[in-house]
């Protein structure tokens, strides 16, 4: 197990063997990849070092976990009573991947989609249930998840409590019984709401981005890896608008878009960073699908985006309403313009179909959860609408909430680890 140290900590890395199919535990393994993090003063051979374990869980579906740079953000505020362990869920970071080029050995798209169907928050919790019982020897431990994490934190609750101490979650209490298409017809509000947010501190960039996508429509522009740039993937550029700083970045990212009369290599260059899904295709190929239980997706998000046609950008064009940005949307042209997805276009058509996706999340034991728990929930939050989070916090026996207008969805990271403390705090009584 590597062990190297950096400003205030210790890390050691960890590499565990699961079965990619839980049901069938002799079939085929994969890798997960885990990274310890201790306080310096509590590395092994310290009196201190015999600190619980706090797993935590990102945000995505398909996204690693955190680099960490020592004990920075919420991470100091862990390591002053736990030891951290930041797992790179099946299929991201140094995980066994799941991507074009490891996908392409399965064949036919069939064999593919079937293979990413065991990449949600039930399989990714049997991972960690697993794994814990290596490392702790069986005792429980805590568990922190951000966003895409919360909602795996809430499968925990409901498939193995007994494995659990205590639960924090922040931006991420689903709804327990909404489909996806109940998601986007939540969501789309709530984006356009931010988009007007946006306009309303840069007026000047409601005629800016109108002046692009005119641009768009009018010419043929590619990226750099040769992916079209089109006004629909130009209005995709408001993924980050329920960040805090989303909106000042894409701001100056509007104002350079144009060297002349022609989009600027610059602007051309920082968009398809934020374009591509390089870093995390699972999340392209499973973000409907971490919603479904019992349904098929049918291309919700395409599909419920036809209900609010104040998205359309040809609709702006033609009228005094400004080019409206989407936000944590996935759409099919997405597998056809990023080069990285194109492969996996027939596999995920075929995820858009299924319709045997297991529940995840099992109200009865919900209701008599005894593992104390506590989550932040963002009043304005863009991605996890608070009105399902409020519903589930109250349907979850003992979970404490906090609803907070403070910080936007990335107020774990943020805060310098006092929403971390708070809800430490709640759970311990002390708040």
């Amino acid at each position: 197990m590597p062990t190297f140290r950096q400003p205030g900590t210790v890390l050691t890395d960890h590499v565990f063997g699961v079965p990619l199919d839980h049901a069938a535990p002799d079939g085929e393994q994969i890798q997960i990849f885990a990274r310890e993090v201790r306080a310096a003063d509590a590395a092994p051979g310290n009196a201190a070092g015999d600190l619980p374990w706090l797993c935590f869980f990102q945000g995505g579906p398909g996204q690693p976990s955190p680099r960490p740079k020592g004990r920075e953000s919420w991470l100091d505020r862990a390591l002053r009573e736990y030891r951290v362990l930041l797992l790179d869920q099946r299929g991201t970071g140094r995980s066994s991947p799941a991507n074009r080029q490891t996908l392409a050995r399965l064949g036919t798209p069939e064999a593919q989609a079937r293979y990413l169907t065991h990449f949600r928050a039930d399989s990714i919790v049997a991972d960690a249930e697993l794994i814990r019982r290596r490392l702790t020897g069986g005792a429980p431990w805590s568990v922190l998840g951000q966003s895409f994490g919360g909602f795996c934190a809430v499968t925990y609750l409901s498939q193995a409590p007994d494995g659990l101490a205590e639960a924090f979650v922040t931006g991420g209490l689903p709804g327990l019984n909404t489909s996806p298409d109940d998601v986007y017809l939540a969501t789309y509000p709530l984006v356009a709401a931010k988009n007007a947010d946006h306009y309303e501190r840069y007026p000047a960039d409601a005629e800016q981005a109108r002046q692009i996508a005119a641009h768009l429509v009018s010419k043929d522009v590619v990226l750099p890896s040769g992916a079209p740039l089109t006004a629909q993937a130009f209005q995709a550029l408001g993924m980050g608008l329920g960040m805090s700083s989303g909106s000042h970045e894409l701001h100056y990212l509007l104002e350079d878009a144009f060297d002349g009369d022609e989009i600027s290599d610059s602007f051309l260059y920082r968009v398809e960073s934020m374009l591509t899904f390089a870093a995390a295709p699972l999340y392209a190929a499973l973000h409907e699908a971490c919603y479904a239980q019992g349904q098929a997706t049918g291309w919700a998000a395409h599909r419920v985006r036809e209900q609010f046609p104040a998205f359309s950008a040809e609709a702006a064009l033609d009228g005094q309403d400004p080019v409206l940005f989407t936000g944590e949307m996935v759409y099919p042209w997405m597998f056809q313009a990023d080069p990285v997805l194109r492969p996996l276009a027939d596999a995920a058509e075929i995820l858009a179909r299924h319709d045997q996706w297991p529940r995840l999340y099992d109200q009865a034991r919900l209701a008599a959860n005894e593992v104390p728990a506590a989550a932040a929930v963002y009043y304005d939050d863009m991605y996890v609408p608070q009105q399902f989070s409020v519903d589930t916090a109250a349907r979850v026996r003992g979970l404490r909430r906090w609803v907070t207008g403070e910080y936007e969805h990335d107020g774990l990271r943020l805060s310098g680890g006092a929403v971390l403390d708070r809800l430490i705090g709640m759970v311990r009584g002390t708040i």
